[in-house]
């Protein structure tokens, strides 16, 4: 644990000298690990409608399957977030990281080559699990290498890195997809990892928490199972377009009742996975509930978005990528400067105003048509980039300094589990609404296919438009039905979403802290100054 220098002498740093010196250069690599990360989910973003069409082109994925890909990944992410930011506590957060980092780059090559979508789902897992011990070692070793002064400008420049892995990732899968085949988007991680395994042997200090706490295997495996059944009832339900289905309403009953479990388990152990005192602070509760509530309704409509510009604009996956590039740009521009933002009025105020500006763009995706103009889609992601910035610095500078330095990997996992819960569940809730409107619309069209190819047609717009390229020109009757049913589906599950994100705003504004006292005063001081000059 790094001894803190004495209060009454404020020069010098309170980490080691030669660390304080470097730390630039250790957010650069910190920064490399967290693109890896969030670059492959970029990039698979991009992709989906590709591993969705048939062999050989793809692996003729169904929606439900793309739902999985997205969320085996992300499932055992969460679930793993807190043991391994514990791990990382007791063992030391740089070997977690390059621990992490190996199992990563692993299940990347392993998924690049997978022969089935069962395959791809299983070493998406895999990933998940390598990136559940990158992700909150990288923000507890910045929290240990700045002091508390400087803690916010890095954690900003941190948060955009998560744009540039925006602008990154969709635009390298689009080149990728245009050259080579659909498993390059899961190689490209391999020579990165490489990279950022070496410059971590070289510039990285480790760091652990003199008094970590115990692993909670049971906590862990509850919580896990919990979220799986959830999902893969919420999934089903919208594969199905049947929510009162025995088998999906015994699922989701099921993996509520796990979920109950492990929060009556956490709240009488002794060791928690997630320590569920830390909710009784109303600040640190509206900051976490932010985080899901945001990540539920991007995810979700990042989602059908990608759909509507490939299969309904026609658009290829590298002018896919380029089309996003306005959200990853507002990120980037946006996320270093927010906290200036929150200096000025405060982390209520910005916060809730960031998810108001979600919300408004997500409700705007229920106004865009078939021959929308473009220009308009680029709008709504800048301003949806702009209000994504001014939510994650300062709600993650609330997280990590509501907890005491030697906690900041519990910290991070709280942040990152519940913020990769909600994304899960966003895919989840948003794609079931999606597929579930999507059948409504179009099966009254499917009439004249086979029984046996109906419901097939009716799961996705994939699925239509790949069935009536068979069909030839008997085909060519599905294409617009299957356009139309797809654009009231994507209203329906844009107005889902904006609704979320609105109650989040609600949230905030009920519960973050506006401006700090001292803040107040000092301005009130100098008003009074100037006044009296």
């Amino acid at each position: 644990m790094t001894t803190p220098a004495d209060p009454a002498a404020p020069t010098g740093p309170r980490v080691p000298e030669a660390v304080h010196r470097r730390r630039w250069a250790i957010l650069g690599v910190l920064m490399l690990s967290l693109l890896i990360v969030v670059l492959d989910n970029s990039i698979l973003n991009v992709a989906i409608k590709t591993i969705s069409t048939p062999a050989p082109t793809g692996l003729g994925a169904t929606q439900s399957e793309l739902e999985w890909a997205i969320n085996a990944y992300t499932l055992v992410f969460a679930g793993l977030l807190f043991t391994a930011g514990l791990l990382g506590d007791r063992l030391g957060r740089k070997k977690v990281l390059l621990g992490g980092l190996a199992v990563f780059g692993i299940g990347s090559a392993f998924a690049a080559f997978s022969g089935s979508p069962g395959e791809l789902i299983t070493f998406r897992a895999v990933m998940g699990l390598g990136a559940a011990f990158v992700m909150p070692a990288t923000l507890a070793v910045l929290m240990n290498v700045f002091e508390r002064e400087e803690q916010p400008k890095a954690i900003g420049i941190w948060a955009g890195g998560v744009g540039l892995a925006i602008a990154i990732g969709p635009i390298t899968g689009g080149v990728l997809l245009d050259h080579f085949w659909w498993g390059s988007v899961f190689l490209i991680n391999v020579p990165i990892v490489l990279l950022a395994l070496a410059l971590m042997l070289w510039l990285v200090p480790d760091s652990r928490d003199p008094n970590p706490g115990r692993v909670d295997p049971v906590g862990v495996v509850l919580s896990v199972v919990g979220l799986v059944l959830l999902v893969y009832g919420i999934i089903k339900g919208g594969q199905l377009a049947d929510f009162t289905d025995a088998t999906v309403l015994s699922t989701i009953g099921a993996g509520l009742a796990v979920l109950v479990a492990f929060v009556v388990f956490e709240k009488r152990s002794d060791h928690p996975s997630i320590d569920v005192t830390y909710f009784k602070n109303k600040v640190f509760s509206a900051a976490i509930a932010a985080i899901a509530l945001v990540f539920f309704a991007l995810m979700g409509v990042t989602f059908f978005s990608v759909f509507y510009t490939q299969s309904v604009r026609g658009y290829s996956p590298l002018q896919t990528g380029l089309l996003m590039l306005p959200l990853a740009a507002a990120q980037m521009i946006f996320a270093p400067r927010a906290r200036l933002v929150v200096d000025r009025i405060g982390n209520k105020a910005t916060t809730t105003g960031g998810l108001l500006v979600i919300a408004a763009t997500l409700a705007a995706f229920a106004a865009l048509d078939a021959d929308t103009p473009i220009w308009i889609l680029e709008v709504i992601f800048f301003l949806m980039g702009t209000g994504m910035a001014h939510i994650m610095t300062p709600v993650s500078v609330v997280i990590m300094q509501a907890l005491p330095r030697e906690k900041a990997g519990s910290a991070s996992a709280l942040s990152n589990t519940f913020r990769q819960v909600g994304g899960a569940l966003g895919i989840a809730v948003l794609g079931s609404v999606l597929s579930t409107a999507y059948r409504t619309g179009v099966e009254d069209k499917l009439g004249a296919l086979p029984p046996a190819l109906r419901h097939t047609a009716g799961e996705s717009i994939e699925a239509t438009l790949g069935i009536a390229d068979k069909l030839g020109p008997r085909g060519e009757a599905l294409v617009a039905p299957a356009h139309d049913a797809f654009l009231h589906a994507m209203h329906v599950t844009a107005l889902w979403g904006a609704g979320v994100a609105v109650l989040g705003a609600v949230l905030v504004a009920l519960f973050l802290p506006g401006r700090p006292p001292a803040v107040q005063g000092a301005e009130e001081e100098q008003r009074l100054s100037h006044t009296s000059s």
